[in-house]
């Protein structure tokens, strides 16, 4: 059964499951899939992938650029999602230019997810399904209606263009199963738009109910809400890794530095069964 097997042990995130999928396929295609991305319709959204080394291990970066900025990883994720209507406001750049930064809600994330993006109506699906993940618990953890979640514009699609690559390249890989091991959320505080919050954040804690977890050494955001979601939607089991005769192994980097390699790696290979684990 081809089995694709995501190490979680220094946590996940959308643009860390990025870049190890990635690295999952043809290396001649890669240049290719990024331009295809590129190409979507995902307004001001351009990908970027550079090798990146970690503790002497080698991998991919992913960097995704919104009207030319990247998320800052302290409010990286939905994490600067709040349930106050905003105004956009304007933005300038370094180099002088300036647009004007929204605040999305939920109807025109799942607009642009409907109308704009140019892919697959089961890809289509996935997105948007992953997309109510996240917001359910973002709901959730503000105590307000989905219909009044309103995210701010590069936290927004930097997360939407996360979640689209990674179903984008799940559905190309195609693997018959998903596993997982148990997620290691990091441990400490993060800084978001509300103040600080202990790890994981609230939104990352109810995306994580019913799967394995836990707080290692670490004390930073290992987990943020898109990897949980993206998780949470894909995974069809949670426990140790399986025999696996792997085909390709990808790892994907963050971009923090830790004493051990900050890095998502996922195996594609062949397994015959499973051990104990949580089926899903």
């Amino acid at each position: 059964m081809k089995t694709m097997y995501i190490d979680c042990s220094m946590g996940a995130a959308g643009d860390m499951l990025t870049a190890a999928l990635l690295e999952l396929i043809d290396e001649s295609e890669r240049a290719g899939f990024i331009e295809e991305f590129n190409g979507l319709g995902l307004p001001g959204v351009v990908m970027q992938a550079e090798t990146s080394v970690k503790c002497g291990v080698e991998g991919t970066r992913v960097h995704m650029l919104v009207h030319g900025d990247e998320e800052d990883e302290h409010l990286h994720d939905g994490h600067h999602a709040h349930h106050h209507t905003h105004d956009g406001h304007a933005h300038t750049h370094s180099d002088g230019t300036s647009h004007t930064h929204t605040h999305n809600g939920v109807a025109e994330i799942r607009h642009i997810v409907e109308s704009h993006l140019n892919v697959p109506a089961n890809v289509r699906e996935d997105i948007l399904k992953v997309y109510d993940i996240i917001a359910d618990a973002e709901s959730k953890a503000h105590g307000a209606p989905v219909t009044e979640i309103h995210f701010h514009e590069v936290g927004t699609m930097d997360a939407i263009a996360d979640v689209t690559a990674v179903c984008l390249l799940i559905d190309r890989i195609k693997p018959q199963k998903i596993a997982a091991s148990p997620v290691n959320v990091g441990g400490g505080t993060v800084k978001c738009a509300h103040g600080i919050l202990p790890v994981p954040a609230p939104a990352t804690a109810n995306i994580l109910e019913g799967i394995p977890s836990y707080s290692g050494d670490i004390k930073s955001e290992l987990c943020t809400p898109t990897g949980a979601a993206l998780l949470k939607y894909f995974v069809d089991v949670f426990g140790d890794m399986p025999q696996m005769q792997a085909e390709r192994v990808g790892h994907g980097m963050g971009m923090k530095d830790f004493e051990r390699a900050n890095c998502v790696k996922i195996a594609l290979g062949e397994v015959n069964y499973f051990p104990n684990g949580i089926d899903r």
